[in-house]
């Protein structure tokens, strides 16, 4: 699938999510930024390090966002930051770390983002990965748990492996959020796709479809009109 057909399936996906992600009023919206470290993502993780100014950006004028960076990589290392509100904080510590061998732990990153939202609603996750190597079952039970809780789960993800898009596909159906790739050479469809979930997260649907000066503006404005509310 070419890149721009992705990010306008990821968006039309966004606009069709029954409930709209909206923070109470004078809080921000609050987004864990979930992203494979394993060797083999240290290109991506680089570039990601470029973009992520790119989230809160784009959120300035909806009240903000507070980003947690979490990250897994060699032997069954996982850890994570507090939420963070300001973009030079969190390149500094994505600068910080080396992506190193070891297998995946999606569950552990699902499940992480559940326990978060017992201290306080977390309004998106979004996983970047190229591979998945755990048992998808279970990865779709947690992102079940997730969609009860109003956290839908974005899936982007690198690369062409097959077992990982049917994995992260099927995590972001249950969890009522959206897969969408994107490949090494294409940054630009991961800012598109990271600014607009950070809008989402940080307005609703209506923010998104406001997004102004982006490809992402441009792919909303060919999505249908909401549908309108059913009469009671």
């Amino acid at each position: 699938m070419p890149a721009s057909d992705a990010v306008a399936a990821f968006l039309r996906k966004v606009e069709s999510l029954p409930q709209p992600v909206r923070p109470a009023s004078g809080r921000r919206g609050r987004l864990i930024f979930a992203v494979d470290a394993t060797a083999s993502r240290q290109p991506s993780w680089d570039r990601a390090c470029h973009l992520q100014a790119e989230m809160f950006l784009a959120t300035r004028d909806l009240g903000g966002l507070a980003v947690q960076l979490a990250y897994w990589r060699g032997h069954r290392e996982f850890a994570a930051t507090p939420f963070l509100t300001e973009a030079e904080e969190l390149a500094r510590r994505m600068a910080g770390v080396q992506c190193l061998g070891g297998q995946t732990q999606v569950l552990r990153a699902l499940r992480h983002a559940k326990a978060e939202t017992t201290k306080e609603r977390v309004h998106a996750l979004v996983l970047v990965g190229d591979a998945f190597e755990e048992e998808v079952d279970p990865a779709c039970h947690e992102a079940g748990e997730l969609r009860l809780r109003g956290t839908p789960v974005f899936c982007f993800h690198e690369g062409a492996d097959p077992r990982a898009g049917d994995a992260f596909r099927q995590i972001a159906r249950v969890a009522g959020g959206a897969y969408a790739p994107f490949d090494s050479a294409s940054a630009e469809t991961l800012r598109a796709l990271l600014r607009a979930v950070a809008v989402y997260a940080a307005g609703g649907h209506a923010a998104l479809l406001r997004l102004p000066g982006s490809a992402a503006q441009v792919i909303a404005g060919q999505l249908p009109a909401p549908a309108a509310a059913p009469r009671r």
